[in-house]
């Protein structure tokens, strides 16, 4: 079996800066938007702290980057004091929002699921200086976390994480996100090889003529972590469409192998350039690649598998 999406080169395209204080150790999961002929990167970033920042970096052609020497965002409150992490960006009615977790002490009287991981939102107007909003959910650990790029029936609509499931959230302001009005979208399956334990998207799902284009991560009982691919009906995105029983994309270089985290890759972009599908992705928590692959190959392979 052949992975769909094929890497652009069989090295990373970013590096951890050596002589960085903030980003020296890892750089990886990037959430990355193409916005005026230009690829925009927002990649969590560690230093020898090993707390996580958010950098940013420009690029014509996705794979050679002009970084900026500092963050855009870092840890500024207590709920965040360890980390902010895996952002996911997508432009809506001409605002930018980013998605990102909150990594930090519990806030509150934290449930039995937890309360360190927050899934928080933020906006901006010119991608450099972000607003924060609000949670999607307080009081239990929750992430992977990202916006559709359009309201549907004057709703905003979130993936969000509630692990092991992946499941959907409606706001109207961005800032209040029902409980009453969240749904378990798609889970892992027991008697599937490679999505068997847990699963959380990946980027902004993308809008196509058959449905939604729900790129997804998910891990086996040996945390080998893969990507795949399901259609989400266009007018009700609570509906599952299509997801087929093989993954799309997987480990294979060594440094997606071995790393910070083995056996791991991860991405918070999936953006469509062309005719094409570019997805930038975190390997082994360490470095930052990129594997593209014609949309309409993606499309078929998600409808037919």
């Amino acid at each position: 079996m052949e992975p769909i999406l094929k890497r652009v080169s069989e090295t990373p395209i970013l590096l951890p800066e050596l002589t960085s204080s903030w980003e020296c150790a890892h750089v990886f999961n990037p959430g990355v938007i193409y916005h005026r002929g230009l690829f925009h990167m927002f990649y969590r970033a560690q230093g020898l702290d090993q707390i996580s920042r958010i950098g940013y970096a420009i690029s014509e052609n996705g794979i050679h980057w002009n970084r900026s020497r500092h963050p855009v965002l870092v840890p500024s409150y207590s709920y965040e004091a360890w980390g902010v992490e895996d952002p996911r960006v997508v432009e809506i009615e001409g605002t930018f929002y980013m998605t990102y977790t909150a990594y930090g002490p519990p806030q509150g009287q934290p449930t039995i699921a937890g309360g360190a991981i927050v899934p928080m939102v933020a906006r901006s107007s010119n991608l450099i200086h972000w607003e924060r909003l609000a949670p999607i959910v307080h009081g239990e650990d929750n992430k992977d976390h990202v916006l559709f790029p359009k309201r549907l029936k004057d709703w905003f609509v979130a993936v969000h994480r509630p692990r092991p499931w992946i499941a959907l959230a409606f706001s109207k302001d961005l800032r209040d996100w029902p409980r009453e009005r969240m749904v378990k979208l798609l889970g892992p399956r027991d008697d599937n090889w490679w999505d068997n334990v847990s699963v959380g998207a990946n980027g902004v799902p993308i809008e196509t003529d058959h449905g939604w284009l729900l790129f997804y991560h998910a891990y086996d009982r040996q945390r080998v972590y893969r990507f795949g691919v399901a259609l989400l009906d266009l007018d009700d995105p609570r509906q599952v469409r299509s997801r087929p029983k093989d993954p799309v994309f997987w480990p294979e270089m060594a440094w997606e192998k071995f790393g910070n985290v083995p056996n791991v890759v991860f991405s918070c972009a999936n953006i469509v350039v062309g005719d094409s599908v570019y997805v930038f992705y975190g390997g082994a928590d360490h470095v930052i690649g990129l594997a593209v692959a014609p949309l309409q190959e993606v499309i078929d392979f998600a409808l037919h598998g």
